[in-house]
């Protein structure tokens, strides 16, 4: 045997594929568990996220209700104390508002966030709205007008109820009420419910959002035409000098481009958001620096750090488990290797192997034990096969030189049968070959199924031996390769006149696009039947001639109609006769 180098060894490859999946594995692990336990680390010292959201959110809180922050701090040394965390409020150049401890310097430190209820932290809130709704300012409801707004939300649920549509109301900030809904609302009554609720403005709204229209158009630079006004909703409109008495509000356009209309239209949403904030200011505290951090250290991230120790004990333990790792891969490798070792010494020997197990390589030995088998049997058919018509035709032809038969027509015919015999059995074997390669190919095309049963019954009636019938119900078409669909009945059809006694009958019949061949021959036998389609098998054991044939036939026929995308089936009687049952796709 060969020996194969080392670089290509089976026992190589496997080693170096389970080294990296070792080494990812380990590395990915001991990181895994360094960023786990920093992690935990973290969050044992109060660093999580959530908290600094909480704190952030209950400061943006009070500073949408308060002026200034002069009533914070009890608030702030309370949170600070549930944390224990150390938050402090500076401004904006670096001075202390509120602190909660003692600790060290934040003057250079990083803060926390920007605790600012007209300018909101996106990413802290998670929101699309800068402004805090709650910092509501002027817009604050006194008792009567916020019963007056009750009495329409209380209209709207009502429509809503007659509506069929759920829904339930929400008090604003600013002590207006809002209309949600419960359900999905598919017949717009939502929009149709609350369109007075919506439109109402009580005195102290149209008072501030005046104010805020004014600022609005003071900021685009004037409207032209008109006067801005907002909707206790917070869009602009734009209000003709005559309809300012009648509140007949349109909204805020602009003639141009479609691009030109939507960049205007960002800016009177610029405009008004700036104006809000003009608004909002005196009733907020003004904007501060918030950190939160670690009452010793004054660190607003905790770290860590492996020491040597810790660092010598993750590298001899990796170390470790990799060593093992190649020891048992070498190990298991060299045990998987051992049977394909002997697979192929004893194909190098030509010489059967007998593996045990129950493993893929024990199923691959007794695979190409049964295959070196069909191999060897295959030589001794095609050998049988193509000996007995050579010997016939050598015989013949030595006969004749030996003027022991006359060189006339009937000896001229007797050659030409026995190498057309060869000829088939030639044939047969480029067919099979083609098959076993995968170079077998059909071209299909719509044909008449009478005319192809017609041409093969016309070429096999002259034997004589048998009454040949077709029976063809319509004129059904398939979409097959004529020449290929001509050879398939011509084999069930030789095969069926062989084994039909003289006298016997064969019929073939087609209906739509399965086509029949039924004979009263001698039958198959149910043990022979699994056979029938393997090359080289024949019911005649014993190798003789005197049914003809030689073997190949039915397995080309089941391999065509395959190729055909169709299936074949026999079904046989013994001393009655065979069907055979091609079905074709349409």
């Amino acid at each position: 045997m060969t020996r194969v180098p080392w670089r290509h060894s089976l026992v190589t490859r496997l080693l170096a594929t389970s080294v990296l999946i070792a080494i990812a594995a380990i590395g990915s692990t001991a990181w895994l568990a360094v960023r786990t336990a920093t992690r935990v680390i973290s969050q044992e010292q109060g660093r999580s996220l959530t908290d600094d959201k909480g704190v952030y959110d209950m400061l943006v809180a009070y500073a949408a209700g308060h002026p200034d922050w002069s009533q914070a701090s009890e608030l702030i040394r309370e949170r600070a104390a549930k944390l224990g965390r150390r938050i402090t409020l500076m401004t904006e150049d670096r001075q202390v508002i509120i602190d909660s401890g003692p600790g060290a310097s934040l003057a250079t430190a990083r803060p926390s966030a920007v605790v600012d209820p007209l300018n909101l932290d996106l990413g802290l809130t998670g929101g699309t709205e800068r402004i805090d709704p709650r910092a509501v300012g002027p817009y604050r409801l006194p008792a009567a007008e916020r019963a007056e707004l009750r009495a329409h939300a209380k209209r709207a649920m009502g429509c809503l109820a007659n509506a069929g549509v759920s829904g339930r109301v929400v008090d604003t900030p600013s002590g207006r009420p809002s209309v949600e809904l419960i359900a999905p609302d598919s017949s717009g009554a939502l929009a149709r419910c609350t369109a007075d609720l919506d439109t109402t403005v009580t005195g102290t709204e149209e008072k501030a959002l005046r104010t805020l229209g004014k600022l609005t158009g003071a900021c685009l630079g004037g409207v032209s035409g008109g006067t801005v006004l907002v909707s206790p909703q917070f869009s602009a409109f734009v209000l003709a000098p005559e309809e300012v008495t009648g509140r007949t509000m349109v909204p805020l356009d602009f003639a141009g481009s479609p691009g030109a209309a939507q960049g205007r239209t960002a800016r009177v949403r610029t405009c008004l958001d700036k104006s809000r904030r003009t608004q909002l200011q005196p009733f907020v505290a003004p904007p501060v620096l918030l950190f939160v951090t670690d009452p010793d250290t004054g660190g607003d991230q905790t770290t860590f750090a492996l020491s040597g120790e810790n660092t010598v004990r993750i590298v001899t333990v990796t170390g470790a488990v990799l060593f093992a790792t190649i020891v048992v891969t070498v190990l298991a490798g060299r045990r998987l290797v051992r049977p394909l070792r002997a697979l192929t010494e004893a194909a190098d020997r030509h010489a059967p192997v007998v593996i045990s197990g129950r493993d893929e390589i024990a199923h691959l030995a007794l695979a190409l034990h049964a295959s070196a088998e069909q191999r060897r049997a295959m030589v001794n058919d095609v050998a049988h096969e193509l000996r007995t018509p050579l010997t016939n035709i050598r015989s013949w032809l030595e006969a004749a030189q030996d003027d022991l038969a006359p060189t006339d027509a009937k000896l001229v015919d007797l050659l030409h049968e026995e190498s057309v015999q060869l000829q088939h059995l030639i044939n047969d074997l480029g067919d099979l070959a083609a098959v076993d390669a995968g170079t077998l190919r059909v071209h299909p095309e719509p044909i008449r199924v009478r005319d192809v049963v017609e041409q093969v019954a016309d070429a096999h009636r002259g034997t004589g031996q048998v009454r040949l019938e077709t029976a063809i119900e319509g004129d059904p078409v398939v979409l097959a390769d004529p020449v290929r669909l001509r050879q398939v009945l011509g084999n069930l059809v030789s095969n069926a006149i062989r084994y039909t006694p003289r006298g016997g009958t064969v019929t073939v019949a087609a209906e739509q696009s399965t086509i029949t061949v039924r004979d009263t021959g001698i039958g198959i036998s149910d043990d022979d039947l699994p056979r029938i389609f393997d090359r080289f098998w024949r019911a005649d054991g014993s190798r003789s001639r005197t049914t003809g044939g030689s073997g190949l036939g039915l397995a080309i026929t089941r391999k065509l109609v395959e190729a055909h995308g169709g299936t074949v089936h026999v079904a046989s009687t013994p001393g009655v006769g065979t069907v055979f049952t091609v079905r074709l796709p349409r």
